[in-house]
């Protein structure tokens, strides 16, 4: 079963910022984020196909 606990990483958040005059994108990463909180290989998984779609998602709106 799956860890419940394991939302509160969740929604996966970026920021948009300024810094010297140049607009910043971060993210953090929810693969690396969640590999660390749980060994279920399904949902390391599944966390890394969410990240891949929100780093595309990110490149398409620059």
């Amino acid at each position: 079963s799956t860890d419940m606990r394991l939302n509160m990483a969740l929604p996966c958040r970026i920021s948009v910022y300024t810094e010297k005059g140049k607009t910043q994108i971060g993210l953090i990463k929810p693969a690396q984020m969640l590999s660390a909180l749980s060994q279920d290989a399904a949902l390391v998984q599944v966390a890394k196909e969410v990240e891949e779609k929100t780093i595309q998602m990110v490149d398409e709106a620059k």
